[in-house]
């Protein structure tokens, strides 16, 4: 590269004014079609388990406690998660869905087990496997 055309960019980029973004300060909404942690609709899910088997990093686990009374938990390991969405396409009944929150970043491992299903299911389940760690519930209504 010759010296005079470095001079020039030199001083091209000294009068611009910068093309980065302040992040944690200006922020831009997500992308619509953005795969980011994955969303459980309880009412329609039949308990068929499909998600888990269609899942390559293992991060869905269907607990089904009892089918004909539709008392499921779902685990969801947000750190397995590979948000590729197979689990998603695979769903015949569409109780999955990506949403497009993508600020999941954390210091401890602690919140991205979340557990899905209603508050007294999810509740018994974790008595029942006695788990001394703190875990994220997001209970449906």
């Amino acid at each position: 590269m010759k010296l005079g055309v470095m001079f020039r960019d030199t001083l091209d980029s000294l009068f611009r004014k910068p093309i980065t973004q302040r992040y944690p300060f200006e922020r831009r909404p997500a992308p619509e079609r953005l795969h980011g942690k994955l969303v459980w609709n309880d009412t329609k899910c039949t308990g068929c388990a499909l998600c888990t088997k269609d899942c390559p990093a293992n991060a869905i686990e269907m607990v089904v406690n009892d089918k004909p009374g539709k008392n499921f938990v779902l685990r969801y390991r947000l750190d397995r998660c590979i948000f590729c969405a197979q689990c998603v396409q695979n769903c015949r009944f569409s109780c999955l869905e990506m949403s497009n929150q993508w600020e999941l970043a954390s210091l401890n491992r602690d919140p991205f087990t979340l557990y899905y299903g209603a508050a007294d299911k999810v509740k018994a389940y974790l008595e029942a496997q006695d788990t001394a760690e703190p875990v994220d519930q997001c209970a449906s209504e």
